[in-house]
């Protein structure tokens, strides 16, 4: 009992004493904390007093693309905290390939009669996805904020990450290092954070006069596609690679490796994200982080407030990405 208290106070960032007085409904306690601690008992998997048994559950559905691609599970560590600590129980719905789609999920989650939703990565995304389903969120009124750059007709709020300057931050880092022949590898030609990154991109090879010896490619978000992306470019003679994703970068140096080549001694390769143990990998990666805690913070705070009745406005909040240098970039060889 007592390790349960501890356990559950340290989630919610509040002492063991007030979940005691909770947990054995003694006043003095909002009715926020109390929800909050209630919220933390079911996310973490112990079971109510019996005379709190009754009370019904705020629910809110975290969509995500999938669970392969460390940055997700981060991202809905985050944010389930931050949704405990509110009072609301996140619901995980994670898309598999032959499995629930979005759309079918949304159906799922209306059904459950769910606060809200949290969109990450999904089809909102995709210039070219199927958007239908987000229009029947729209007619129930069902509040939801998407996690990073979507298209421009979706009316909810969004937070993201500056892909323009993510990409200009790459960029001028391998310029600096004296790299030219510079290969852009990103996710399909419809990904609107893709299509920011390679605009920003072009323009600033542009500024820079190395837009000619530039090259572009597409893939899909996983370590072989980016392997087969990266030997595309490694064979057009590139010596610096920008990877819109992590996991594409790891098949960047796969593919380097067995081309014969060095990283980063012939190949500097620059990932995307800062996913857990990019420190470990070899070498350790270079790459752009996306700034998860501010992310899923402003991401609650934006669905709770329109969960409370207020006012959100539907623009999109863009977040400062940071260049983490490590050992997968270094100066070109004369």
């Amino acid at each position: 009992m007592v390790r349960r208290l501890a356990v559950v106070a340290e989630k919610v960032g509040v002492s063991e004493a007030t979940v005691s007085r909770v947990l054995n409904g003694k006043p003095g306690v909002s009715q926020a904390t109390r929800d909050a601690v209630l919220t933390a008992l079911d996310v973490l998997g112990y079971e109510r007093p019996t005379q709190l048994r009754g009370e019904r559950l705020r629910l809110v559905g975290l969509v995500l693309p999938e669970l392969q691609n460390p940055i997700f599970p981060a991202f809905a560590d985050v944010v389930g905290d931050l949704l405990a600590q509110r009072g609301f129980t996140p619901v995980l719905c994670t898309r598999t390939s032959g499995g629930v789609s979005e759309a079918e999920y949304v159906d799922l989650l209306l059904g459950q009669q769910v606060s809200g939703v949290l969109f990450a990565g999904g089809s909102y995304a995709m210039s070219a996805g199927p958007h239908d389903h987000y229009a029947r969120l729209i007619g129930r009124s069902l509040p939801a904020v998407l996690l990073n750059a979507a298209v421009d007709d979706l009316p909810f709020p969004r937070v993201s990450t500056d892909d323009a300057v993510a990409a200009e931050q790459a960029l001028t880092h391998l310029v600096s290092l004296g790299h030219e022949r510079i290969g852009l590898l990103l996710a399909p030609p419809e990904h609107v954070p893709s299509q920011r990154k390679q605009a920003a991109f072009t323009a600033l090879a542009t500024r820079l006069g190395v837009a000619d010896s530039v090259r572009v490619t597409h893939g899909m978000f996983s370590l072989e596609s980016g392997q087969a992306a990266a030997a595309r470019l490694l064979a057009d003679g590139v010596t610096g690679l920008v990877c819109a994703s992590d996991l594409l970068a790891l098949g960047a140096v796969r593919a380097a490796r067995r081309a014969g080549r060095d990283v980063p001694g012939d190949v500097s390769v620059i990932g995307y994200d800062d996913s857990a143990l990019m420190t470990c990998v070899d070498p350790p990666l270079t790459t752009v982080r996306q700034p998860i805690e501010a992310l899923g913070r402003a991401a609650v705070e934006l669905l709770v407030n329109q969960i409370d009745g207020k006012h959100v406005a539907t623009d999109e909040l863009l977040f400062e990405p940071e260049l983490v240098v490590r050992s997968s970039t270094t100066r070109l060889r004369p």
